[in-house]
């Protein structure tokens, strides 16, 4: 039965690749939004998981960075570095502003740092400085290449100029890009002076990280203080709501029609077998064994799909970094097993309706004209 199956299966090989096709297009779709969310979801938090804080702290009532404005007392750095527990305090000030390149504009986070920046600064840099000087701008390399950028040129924050001294990796999404300019430079754009907006707090070893972040707001007055997981999520869900849900949304579409074709290819390739299906029945086959052959051809037509799915979503992921570098791609083992299984269950599923159907038919139907 197995030897039958498979030259079944192989019988029409046009449709077959038709077949198979209609699902690796179908989920590859999907693949490539999941990448899309995937890539963006880490982007957006991306500054916060490398400075790789134990403990945030900021004023209190904040509780994000996204969106946020949040101004704390330069002074209160010294009270937070005598609880117990903490290691190192590195304060950065913080802005959600627009910038400017001759006749471009995109929304960028300002990361003001102070002399010492090294620990709240860019941790990967494509070419140039990696510690802004004076009137000087750090700026993702992938926002250079979209502008066309240089070393040595000019970009404008809230009308203050500065010059691009380097360009930085991995601080680029589509919900925003990070800027790194020197903590007294940002003030004077703000207008502020003796205050900063975050400290970045490094515990000492075998420290808690929950239980300092509650020694740090019980000492320290008018602070709120985050450990570094639960800050990631807190700006991940502000993020969310800045747009990147619609990626999300055009997942669950795109998966919607990936189920939908690949029904439809299934249903189409077991239905076209209707009359050899009866002629096994006819000849004493067992139901079971039936449904076991269907399923098994399913099997395959998911399992090819999904393949030629994968190789197409690896093909994508280097164009697209070449054409659109602002879309960051980034395929999960986790997200390619989900839809792996997806596709194999719907493919198994659509396979039983016209089986049942053809069980239910007189085996005679096989041998008629």
């Amino acid at each position: 039965m197995l030897k039958w199956t498979l030259k079944n299966l192989i019988a029409e090989p046009w449709h077959l690749f038709a077949s198979v096709s209609a699902i690796a297009g179908a989920f590859a779709l999907v693949m490539f939004f999941e990448a899309v969310f995937a890539g963006e979801s880490k982007q957006i938090v991306a500054y916060i998981d490398h400075s790789d804080a134990d403990v945030w702290v900021m004023q209190k009532g904040v509780s994000n960075m996204h969106m946020a404005t949040s101004f704390v007392s330069d002074w209160k750095a010294g009270s937070v570095g005598e609880v117990e527990g903490v290691s190192k305090v590195t304060p950065i000030l913080y802005l959600n502003t627009v910038m400017q390149a001759g006749d471009k504009r995109w929304f960028s986070f300002i990361v003001g740092l102070e002399d010492e920046g090294q620990r709240a600064g860019p941790w990967a840099i494509v070419e140039g400085k990696s510690i802004p000087a004076h009137h000087e701008a750090i700026v993702p390399s992938v926002l250079a290449k979209i502008t066309g950028l240089k070393l040595g040129d000019e970009v404008t924050i809230a009308g203050h100029t500065f010059n691009v001294a380097g360009l930085s990796d991995n601080t680029f999404s589509m919900a925003n890009s990070i800027t790194f300019i020197t903590a007294p430079d940002l003030a004077d754009i703000m207008s502020t002076i003796g205050s900063m907006s975050y400290f970045l707090i490094d515990a000492e070893p075998n420290v808690d990280a929950s239980e300092l972040a509650l020694r740090i707001k019980n000492e320290v007055e008018k602070v709120n203080a985050i450990p570094k997981e639960r800050f990631v999520n807190n700006d991940w869900n502000v993020a969310m709501q800045m747009g990147t849900e619609i990626i999300g949304m055009m997942t669950i579409i795109g998966g919607a029609l990936a189920v939908l074709l690949t029904s439809f290819a299934v249903y189409s390739h077991t239905i076209r077998r209707e009359r050899e299906l009866a002629v096994v029945k006819a000849l004493g086959v067992q139901n079971r064994v039936i449904y076991a052959s269907v399923m098994t051809q399913a099997t395959w037509l998911a399992f090819l799909g999904f393949i030629m799915a994968t190789a197409m979503v690896w093909l994508a992921v280097p164009i697209t970094a070449s054409f659109v570098p602002q879309v960051t791609l980034h395929v999960t083992p986790l997200g390619l097993f989900r839809i792996g299984f997806t596709a194999l269950l719907v493919a198994l599923i659509s396979c039983i309706i016209p089986v049942r159907r053809m069980l239910g038919i007189d085996p005679v139907h096989a041998f008629s004209a």
